[in-house]
């Protein structure tokens, strides 16, 4: 199985040197997502076309319970460099490509699902930029839309629970919000702590990075022992508590809350190689949160996780309140309670 991975793999960075592809252009950019000719057969199918590899992080961004596929292409040629601190730094010409997506019955993935967007992240010489296309009601296409909409999503979820709620699909500035380091647009999840992992949870142990170095995607891989934990916030045999909540918390709010994120300013610093206790919010009064506070002291109490903000904007579905503000309008109750023990199991003398 390895074998026929590594090969399989191989063959798409061929075909990717030696191709042309679709075109990359920002400055006048399909109107339709099949244009770019990243899947082979019917768009809707995700069948990845040559040159375009599917990826997959150990723990993700949360999206109201979406599903998403996750996809890269490179220019002919290139490769990345590998680093373990931040997302991997991808050349000029590289698509990000992410489609969100519902399953019909999350407990059988043979009932299919339904295709709500996709978004196309172009890395160009001034830096990255989104473009969201939108699937259309015959699940033939996607086509661009820069203005965002909503949609009434309608599933059975792992646990067996019919759910319906609406589905916020952002527009371009939206996309901004979010991907902003430094004011610059960067891409949020592929880095080398969530690419550790298998493509696919089936027990195979190889990770992706290894699959990537060998195949020539990747350069500078270190030695398999010195490789980051493929650590899933929702198993707990990858992780303890706390390596756990510290990985959703740098995937979910440390792209706002960074130093040179949107969120700078409030002192809260979430991401996963943060060490300053006061900086991850234990301890410390909010510098400006109005009545998203709930009229608690700090936005973590040690010890105390229903006396702590952090906990309490996780749990909310008021817009005034929850955090993050974008990306969901549900609440996660798995994560919500992940934090809760990550808390709870904190000395209070921290």
């Amino acid at each position: 199985m390895k074998g026929q991975r590594t090969a399989l793999l191989a063959t798409a960075l061929m075909a990717a040197v030696g191709s042309t592809g679709g075109a990359l252009r920002t400055d006048a950019p399909p109107q339709r997502l099949s244009d770019y000719g990243f899947f082979a057969g019917p768009t809707a199918g995700h069948s990845p076309a040559p040159g375009t590899i599917p990826y997959r992080l150990n723990t993700p961004l949360f999206s109201d319970n979406a599903e998403k596929l996750r996809f890269l292409r490179l220019p002919p040629g290139a490769s990345v460099a590998y680093n373990d601190s931040s997302v991997f730094d991808f050349p000029v010409g590289t698509a990000l490509v992410k489609t969100f997506a519902f399953p019909h019955d999350a407990r059988d993935p043979a009932k299919g699902r339904r295709l709500i967007e996709t978004r196309v992240l172009i890395r160009e010489a001034a830096g990255w930029k989104a473009l969201p296309y939108v699937w259309d009601e015959a699940q033939s296409d996607a086509f661009l839309d820069v203005a965002g909409d909503t949609r009434e999503v309608s599933y059975i979820d792992a646990e067996g629970r019919r759910r319906k709620h609406a589905y916020q699909i952002p527009n371009l500035n939206q996309c901004k919000g979010c991907h902003n380091l430094a004011e610059r647009m960067t891409p949020i999840g592929p880095s080398a702590r969530q690419l550790s992992g298998p493509l696919s949870a089936d027990g195979q142990a190889r990770s992706q990075l290894e699959e990537w170095a060998e195949s020539g995607l990747l350069t500078g891989l270190p030695a398999h022992g010195q490789l980051p934990p493929a650590v899933v916030w929702n198993d707990p045999a990858t992780g303890s508590v706390e390596q756990r909540a510290r990985l959703w918390l740098d995937i979910n709010c440390a792209h706002c809350h960074r130093p040179q994120g949107p969120a700078s300013t409030s002192g809260l610093f979430l991401g996963i190689h943060e060490t300053d206790p006061l900086h991850l919010g234990i301890g410390k009064t909010p510098v400006a949160s109005g009545r998203g506070s709930g009229n608690l002291r700090f936005d973590i109490q040690p010890g105390n996780p229903a006396a702590s903000i952090l906990l309490h904007r996780m749990a909310s579905t008021d817009p005034g309140v929850m955090m993050p503000e974008l990306g969901r309008t549900q609440p996660d109750p798995k994560a919500v309670a992940l934090i809760r023990e990550w808390i709870a199991e904190m000395k209070s003398a921290q």
